[in-house]
Order: structure tokens, then C-alpha cells, then sequence
């Protein structure tokens, strides 16, 4: 069989960001409890920034850095994103059209909560096994933002999406996925999938979304439990604890994977805390950096942390990466690669951790404003310009990228800034 993974891979997480204990303090949230949610920042999306432009910014770096001969060879764009601002065309179109990819191409958007970049990356990866177009390569784009767009005479503590404000951020992983995976080579088949209906969280609103937060654990706990034994049905001589030299998590918040991880060390081999803590703090936080400073980005979350494992863990030598993805609703997948120096100087050269130091810190005021700024880019807005004053001031010496700067009847307009 021939290896397949990720040849390079980029993570974009924004122009802005927001520390998220001053936030919780701003809305008057319980701080008591704030500590459990392991979170330092959050990237913000200007009124500027949706999933077209966080994906072309995450796409870009990856696509300068191939020969057009290799670019040539990307048939397959899929865009994964539960973000999206229209009912029928798919993001992908225009980031397919910005970063000037050869027409001979798929486009298509993928949404099951945040398990879509997962879902996008085991289609990638399975289009790669099929040899149906030998060499053939496609690009993942894994997307989503938060929007929390607030009227003047609201008060944002007494909106539904309050609850989630503090944890939800804005980002894009993108995913060059092809039959050199320098970056990370799946093990292929060796995949434990596991879902079923429940209501634990949705977005039945373009801007906003609703859940049960209580029932989302409970959820996440047995999905990470039950894909974890499916994965171990398949692949003979598996053990949780043994098997994988690091562990990568969808996190929506870091308290929520020290759970699971908790539970899983509990369960299977009655772990003492002392000793849970210290595998957590070995195996897991590496994939947590970035999370931790990104925020959940719904979608590309399992990828930010996989990304930030490989960059921030070491890799003197080949070791195995456990990943779990979970999207409400729900769906869930255990699946495992392997990563090793070269894959670490790959995704290094990329700068992701010197990106997230060059964002602009918001201050409260800013925060606010830009948060009633995104009501004049809604979900079915049909025509707006947008001043790039404030996307100037805020991105200096941060490089070009791509910003939203109009719509005309509904079609979006982009440049680089």
C-alpha cells in the first residue's frame, strides 16, 4: 500500500485576539471555574475576516512554497467548516479562484460540527489510496469563526451564545494531503468511528447557536471512550496508554479534554491523579498550545491541535499520534499517524507560533466594537462596503493577507492588504 498523509500543513489564526480571563471578568462570569477551561487567548474575527479569508491566509503560505507542478496536481479542494455564508455555493469556489488553482478540480464544503475537518481528511486521504488519478493531491481547508454580533442597545451577557463567547475562537488549518506525507503519515485503517443522534449543541441560527453544555460532556466522554475501543477492535494490540507516544483532541475547551483523558486513564487502568496528571501534562499539553491560544475553532480544532503536537512536542524520533475528533450532533473518530523531526521542520518553517505573537491584543472597548461591527456582514447580507482603516491599523507589520472588503448583490469581494 502506498503512505498517504499530510505533506505540509498551516495553521492561521487571525489578525486579532482577546485574553480570555479578562473577558470572563467583563461579563461578570464565575472565575471560580475559569481555571478548568486551560484557555489563555482567543482569536477574534474582524468584520473583515470569514472562512474565505481565514482559508486562503492558511492556504497561501503552502501553495508558495510548492513547484507548479505539484500545484497542478491538486484535484480535490474540500473546505470543512460549519461557518459558512451561503445555503448553496460552497466557500471553496472562491478560495479554489484566490489562490489560483487549476480549474481541473473538485470544490465542495463539508459540515458535521467539528468533526468536518476530520471528515475532510479521511475523504483526502482515502481519494489518495483509490490511485484513481495517480498523485493526484487535495487540499483540505478546515474553517470557522465566531461571530457574536451584538446591537448597540444589547447586553452581550444576556445573549444565548454567552456561555460559549469565552471559549469560541477564529482559525484555519489547511492540509496539502498527497502519497508523500512528510508532515504526517496516516496509519491507514486504523480508524475507530462512533456516532448517534443527540442535541447536545447546534447553530439553527446563521449567527449564534444553542446547546445543553452538561449533556455536550457526557457526549464527548463516551464518544472519545466507545471510538477509542473501535479503534482497538481494529488494530490488534492496542493499548491507550502504551500505543501512542501523544495525543491530539478536538478541544472546545482544555478542561474538557483533561476530562476524557482523566476518565480513559480511570477506567482502563485505575490511574491515581498523580499519575494522570503527569501523562496529561506529557502527552497531551503539547497539542494543546495552540488551543489554548487560538480557541475552539469548531471544525479545525482536532488539526490546530494536532499541528500545535507536532510543533511544540518532541520528535527526535518517529512517534505515533493518537487523535480524537468529536462533532455535536454527533459523530466522532479515533485515528492515528505518525510524525518525526523532518515533520516538525516542515510545519516550523510555516512560523505558526510567531503568527499567533503578532496578533494585535484587543482591549474590551475594541472587542465590543468589533463585535457590532459584524452585524453590518450578517448571514444574507446583500451589500455592504467595508472600511479597511481599522483592518490597516490593526495588521501593521503583520504581512499581506486577505480581507473582506464588499459585497455586491451577495457576491463577496476580497483583496490583499
Amino acid at each position: 500500500m502506498i503512505p498517504v498523509g499530510i505533506e505540509l500543513m498551516n495553521v492561521y489564526g487571525g489578525t486579532v485576539c482577546l485574553d480570555v480571563k479578562t473577558l470572563a471578568e467583563h461579563r461578570q462570569l464565575d472565575t471560580a471555574r475559569f481555571e478548568n477551561l486551560l484557555m489563555r487567548e482567543k482569536s477574534v474575527a474582524l468584520p473583515h475576516e470569514d472562512v474565505v479569508s481565514f482559508g486562503v491566509n492558511a492556504a497561501r503560505p503552502i501553495l508558495d512554497i510548492i513547484s507548479d507542478a505539484e500545484k497542478d496536481r491538486i484535484e480535490m479542494l474540500i473546505t470543512c467548516t460549519e461557518s459558512s455564508f451561503d445555503f448553496g455555493k460552497a466557500a471553496s469556489t472562491y478560495i479554489h479562484d484566490l489562490l489560483g488553482l487549476n480549474r481541473n478540480c473538485r470544490l465542495f464544503e463539508l459540515k458535521q460540527a467539528c468533526y468536518s475537518g476530520t471528515a475532510g481528511l479521511q475523504m483526502a486521504v482515502n481519494t489518495v489510496l483509490s490511485r484513481a488519478s495517480p498523485g493526484a493531491k487535495v487540499l483540505v481547508v478546515a474553517v470557522d469563526v465566531s461571530h457574536f454580533p451584538i446591537d448597540e442597545d444589547t447586553d452581550a451577557a444576556t445573549q444565548d451564545w454567552a456561555f460559549i463567547e469565552p471559549s469560541s475562537g477564529a482559525g484555519a488549518v489547511a492540509m496539502l494531503i498527497g502519497e508523500n506525507p512528510f508532515t504526517f503519515r496516516m496509519d491507514v485503517g486504523a480508524n475507530g468511528f462512533y456516532g448517534y443522534e443527540v442535541n447536545d449543541t447546534c447553530r439553527p441560527l446563521p449567527d449564534g447557536g444553542a446547546g445543553d453544555a452538561d449533556l455536550s460532556l457526557l457526549s464527548y466522554l463516551d464518544c472519545c471512550e466507545n471510538s477509542f475501543f473501535e479503534y482497538q477492535k481494529r488494530v490488534e494490540g492496542i493499548d491507550y496508554r502504551d500505543s501512542f507516544d501523544f495525543l491530539a483532541f478536538h478541544t472546545p475547551f482544555g478542561g474538557m479534554v483533561k476530562g476524557a483523558h482523566r476518565k480513559m486513564l480511570r477506567s482502563l487502568y485505575r490511574a491515581k491523579p498523580q499519575e494522570i496528571d503527569a501523562d496529561f501534562q506529557r502527552r497531551v499539553m503539547p497539542g494543546m498550545n495552540y488551543c489554548q491560544r487560538v480557541g475552539n475553532i469548531m471544525g479545525a480544532t482536532t488539526a490546530l491541535s494536532l499541528a500545535s503536537t507536532i510543533d511544540q512536542a518532541n520528535f527526535d524520533e518517529p512517534r505515533r499520534v493518537g487523535c480524537f475528533s468529536y462533532g455535536s450532533g454527533c459523530c466522532s473518530e479515533f485515528f492515528s499517524g505518525v510524525a518525526n523531526r523532518g515533520s516538525q521542520q516542515r510545519i516550523r518553517q510555516f512560523g505558526i507560533e510567531q503568527q499567533l505573537d503578532q496578533r494585535h491584543r484587543l482591549s474590551i472597548d475594541e472587542y465590543e466594537n468589533i463585535l457590532r461591527g459584524c452585524s453590518s456582514v450578517r448571514f444574507g447580507t446583500r451589500d455592504v462596503s467595508l472600511d479597511r482603516t481599522d483592518v490597516q491599523r490593526l495588521q501593521k507589520h503583520q504581512g499581506q493577507r486577505l480581507y473582506l472588503t464588499g459585497i455586491e448583490n451577495f457576491h463577496r469581494e476580497y483583496e490583499w492588504l
